[in-house]
């Protein structure tokens, strides 16, 4: 697959984005399989979004990507490595992965620049005040500068976590995961946090984007996959998956997180 290119579709292109090709990845934990043969391309610059009930192995996926799990079987391919080889450059391969997770894991005796900047000049060898430019330049982007001298302990969660999307910025990713950003956050404050990510999509980002959003994931997915028991059981457009779904199984999840209010609990 092409890995690597500077733009996507209609979106402005204006960041480096690289591909990821899963094949046949399978991950067990003892006897529980959580991944049964996944499979899963995702272009330059293209948003997917995977959605699924608890359990259905999309965070393990996720985490396979950038190999925070190691899978049993199968390849990961991201921007021209293969992260999977027993041989690759997991430290460099990772340079090109930005991952934002549930918590915010913020450094709590850093302020927000400060956060920003501990990566890129310990990995990225950046002088520190390159690193305070790049830094002040991706929180600006998540409209976050005015607070830049703020402790995590004094910012909301939505605060705290677009922090994290800028520190996982200024290390100039070329993929973003994103493992259920919002779920940890006050509901007034997860519009801020999905608006950072559709800029994101605009400017030409590969997102793989685990969520329970489907009105992020119908406004801004190129295509959302539906996991349910570790396999893929549905993928396709967003909106269609999303609005017209054709799987029994599909149709039943989205009708439950889409219409909760009318689930009947037999006796």
């Amino acid at each position: 697959m092409n890995d690597v290119v500077q733009n996507a579709d209609d979106r402005s292109g204006t960041v480096k984005a690289a591909g990821v090709s899963i094949t046949d990845l399978r991950k067990s934990y003892g006897s529980n399989e959580v991944l049964k043969g996944i499979s899963l391309d995702v272009k330059p610059g293209e948003v997917v979004c995977l959605i699924g009930p608890s359990g259905s192995g999309k965070s393990t996926l996720l985490r396979c990507v950038n190999l925070l799990e190691q899978p049993n079987v199968g390849s990961v391919h991201v921007g021209g490595f293969e992260a999977t080889d027993p041989d690759v450059d997991i430290d460099k391969m990772r340079r090109k992965v930005g991952m934002v997770f549930q918590q915010f894991n913020l450094f709590p005796h850093l302020n927000a620049l400060q956060n920003c900047t501990i990566a890129q000049t310990k990995v990225l060898k950046r002088s520190q005040a390159d690193a305070s430019a790049v830094a002040m330049k991706n929180l600006e982007r998540v409209g976050l500068g005015h607070l830049a001298d703020r402790f995590p302990d004094q910012l909301s969660g939505g605060q705290q976590q677009r922090v994290a999307i800028a520190r996982a910025l200024s290390m100039d990713p070329e993929l973003m995961l994103f493992d259920e950003p919002t779920s940890a956050l006050d509901p007034e404050t997860v519009g801020d946090v999905l608006s950072v990510m559709r800029n994101l999509a605009k400017e030409g980002m590969t997102m793989l984007v685990v969520t329970h959003e489907m009105g992020f994931a119908r406004e801004v997915a190129d295509r959302v996959v539906f996991m349910d028991g570790g396999v893929v059981v549905e993928e396709g457009v967003a909106e269609r998956v999303i609005s017209a779904p054709t799987h029994a199984r599909t149709k039943e999840f989205l009708r439950r997180v889409l219409d909760p209010t009318h689930i009947e609990i037999a006796e």
